[in-house]
């Protein structure tokens, strides 16, 4: 016998009552409201006795290291002088906090190195431009994002490139060993991101190829960078590779380490790109390939704005990193903003017992807004792109 028979009707009922439908006549009583929990109990910070005492502990740690940083960067600082005597404590009679006279004299060196004092409105220019190209491609609401993104990723670095190094068009040569600061930085960074975006993507799909030279040329190239460690890619590409030349041949060091650093960066973004390929279903790829879409038609329309999309976080993460390593070319003789601030040190009329703790607390705050800038924007991308998947 099944052990899902149908049960058996009551007896007592008959057929015309088992019919008739069953109607409630009393309203059900209403239920009580759930009991409002205390936000402190709902994070876990005082559920317990062991939770409590740490969040104490921890409430008074912070209070403590920001009222030390307050006190040092804002409330005891020397705003105003001219020489070391207005940070020194036995001059000024009381606690001195941190020195920003030292950052004032010194923010040109900051920002251009020994770029020529006479040329560094090429310099505000570039930035300008830089600034006026970049905003709206990072802006979701502008249109023309295509012809943006070729006006910011290919003219744009001819034009900054004939504005810094000059030589053409009677702009007087600047050198390029002569650029530091944060000119450097900045350099570095666009460069190593605007290259190692593009070539990564490449690597990845030739890792994902289904032909076997691509697909092993293309898994020797990245771990062969992923099992170097940057400092001896600087090395190699200031130092070694003129070696590799024609005699006749000269390629300026910060060149090089600009490859340098692209190569780098980009086996690693490839890597990040081949998780977001995988994540894409085969369906993904069939439904493009019924369409009759070619391969990199299939890539560019389908697949990849979608792997694009799912590694975001990966990419960006990618990006303050690469920014971050480019303090690394101070050890082949190439002064970037932490570089040349480090430098600054060596002038005896801004020799205090403050002066090394507030340059190195300036370049944090440089650094954490660049960082946490990269940081919100690509936050603002993925909340986007859920709001948009949601829609379709």
């Amino acid at each position: 016998m099944s052990d899902f028979s149908t049960p058996s009707r009551p007896s007592s009922l008959t057929a015309s009552e088992t019919a008739q439908p069953f109607v409630r006549q009393n309203l059900l009583e209403p239920v009580a409201a759930p009991a409002r929990r205390s936000p402190f109990r709902v994070a876990g910070l005082f559920n317990s006795v062991g939770n409590a005492i740490l969040t104490v502990l921890a409430a008074l740690l912070i209070v403590f290291v920001g009222w030390q940083l307050l006190r040092f960067l804002l409330l005891d600082a020397v705003w105003h002088g001219t020489s070391r005597d207005a940070c020194l404590a036995e001059k000024t009679g009381h606690a001195v906090g941190a020195c920003w006279p030292f950052i004032a004299a010194k923010l040109d060196q900051l920002l251009y190195g020994f770029y020529e004092q006479s040329q560094r409105w090429r310099v505000d220019l570039t930035m300008l431009l830089g600034a006026g190209v970049l905003t709206p491609l990072l802006i979701p609401q502008v249109p023309f994002k295509f012809l943006n993104g070729i006006v910011a990723f290919i003219i744009f670095p001819v034009v900054a490139f004939v504005l810094l190094v000059g030589g053409v068009f009677g702009l007087e040569h600047v050198e390029t060993r002569t650029w530091g600061g944060l000119l450097v930085t900045l350099v570095l960074s666009f460069s190593g991101i605007s290259a190692s975006l593009p070539l990564g993507i490449l690597l990845a799909l030739a890792r994902r190829s289904n032909l076997f030279i691509v697909r092993w040329i293309a898994i020797v190239f990245i771990e062969f960078w992923r099992g170097v460690p940057l400092i001896a890619v600087l090395f190699f590409a200031t130092y070694m590779l003129p070696l590799f030349l024609p005699s006749q041949w000269s390629i300026a060091a910060l060149l090089s380490v600009i490859v340098g650093v692209a190569l780098f960066a980009s086996a690693y973004m490839s890597e990040v790109i081949r998780g977001g390929l995988q994540a894409i279903g085969r369906g993904q790829y069939e439904g493009a390939a019924a369409l009759g879409l070619g391969y990199w038609r299939m890539m560019g329309l389908v697949v990849l704005p979608q792997a694009l999309r799912l590694v975001i976080p990966g990419i960006v993460n990618t990006f303050i990193g690469l920014f971050k390593d480019t303090t690394l070319v101070l050890i082949v003789a190439i002064f970037d903003f932490l570089g040349q601030l480090r430098a600054s040190f060596a002038d005896p009329a801004w020799a205090t017992p403050v002066t090394l703790f507030t340059g190195f607390a300036f370049a944090g705050i440089v650094y954490f807004v660049f960082c946490f800038g990269m940081s919100r924007y690509s936050q603002m991308l993925e909340r986007r792109v859920r709001t948009d998947r949601r829609e379709e």
